[in-house]
């Protein structure tokens, strides 16, 4: 079973890899073909242009490397077998943010093609969210701790119950036999 899932893993980071190197290129070329197309004008592309261009290629490409790297399938050299699958591609966290870095940087390479240099703003979205990950989950808890904590035991009282203590209670009440009342 468990090399099962193994392979599964395996040959879906194999697909993602695929995807990941046509991302690296295919962006590119399209965005030279629409701005051939679209923005005749723009050509060649102003040092501003490119220097954009290459300051967001640049942590695309090392985010690329760096799923392939934890992502790409080890096997054994001679007779081919699976000897470990590799980092799961598909898992959320840091994997997930690496690959929507990715997406955002291609949707700007081809969004500058067709509509112009304004797009690149589009890729602000990636320190902002940056910023309300860090405030809602470390930030804001450290500073409205204490509120936050106390508004919780008034909604509750001081004699607020689990869900199953709870249970046992009205369990109790009904003198169900399972439930043994400790008398203090």
């Amino acid at each position: 079973m468990a090399k099962g899932a193994a392979k599964r893993i395996a040959s879906q980071n194999e697909q993602s890899i695929r995807i990941l190197r046509l991302g690296m290129v295919a962006p590119t070329i399209l965005s030279l073909l629409l701005r051939l197309l679209f923005r005749r004008s723009s050509l060649p592309p102003s040092k501003g242009t490119l220097l954009i261009y290459v300051l967001t290629y640049l942590p695309a490409l090392f985010l690329s490397r760096y799923l392939e790297k934890i992502g790409t399938a080890r096997r054994d050299p001679t007779t081919g077998a699976l000897i470990s699958s590799g980092e799961d591609l598909s898992q959320p966290g840091v994997t997930e943010w690496c690959f929507d870095i990715l997406y955002v940087t291609w949707a700007c390479q081809i969004g500058s093609g067709v509509f112009g240099e304004w797009f690149w703003y589009f890729y602000l979205v990636i320190p902002l969210y940056a910023i309300f990950k860090l405030w809602s989950n470390f930030i804001g808890p450290m500073i409205w701790r204490p509120s936050a904590s106390s508004s919780k035991e008034d909604e509750k009282g001081p004699e607020a119950l689990s869900k199953r203590q709870e249970k046992l209670r009205k369990r109790n009440e009904r003198g169900d036999p399972r439930v043994r009342a400790v008398r203090k």
